[in-house]
């Protein structure tokens, strides 16, 4: 993070999450996509220093929830999850190769992934399109193109 400060990458990984959220695409293919904003955080959390990261994580899961309509701290609580996940792992994410570093990515989703079924289950039934299995998946495999693209961006 030498040239620029932390908070203002985060402003810019969330704007570009908020985004990339909210562009209209098929049914099918929106239900699969995978969790824009926890793997922009993921990114953040890595590679910047920064204080107070659960507070950040719990603002921008609230503004993921006023954004798309959803249960007021469901993403709050599933973002709070995989940031202990990550920042558990952050020594060994940093300096892994991008195949381990899918793998952690693809268990933070699935942390993320349960939280919001678990949230959803108690509040509403289990009620949610099976498609959604596959965000983890995505998140993982779309993990080395976004790490390339913010790093391009981070400088």
């Amino acid at each position: 993070m030498n040239r620029q400060r932390p908070q203002i990458l985060l402003f810019k990984l969330t704007l570009i999450s908020a985004l990339l959220s909210a562009v209209a695409l098929p049914e099918m293919i929106q239900n699969a996509a995978p969790f824009w904003m926890l793997i922009f955080f993921t990114y953040w959390l890595i590679y910047a220093e920064a204080k107070a990261v659960y507070t950040l994580a719990l603002m921008l899961g609230l503004l993921l929830d006023l954004l798309h309509g959803n249960v007021f701290g469901q993403n709050a609580l599933a973002l709070i999850a995989s940031t202990v996940f990550i920042l558990n792992v952050k020594k060994s994410f940093y300096v892994s190769n991008l195949s381990t570093q899918q793998v952690y990515v693809f268990v933070a989703s699935l942390i993320y992934l349960l939280t919001t079924i678990g949230v959803h289950w108690i509040i509403q039934g289990f009620d949610f399109s099976y498609l959604t299995l596959l965000a983890p998946l995505t998140g993982a495999i779309l993990w080395p193109i976004v790490h390339f693209l913010l790093a391009k961006l981070k400088r």
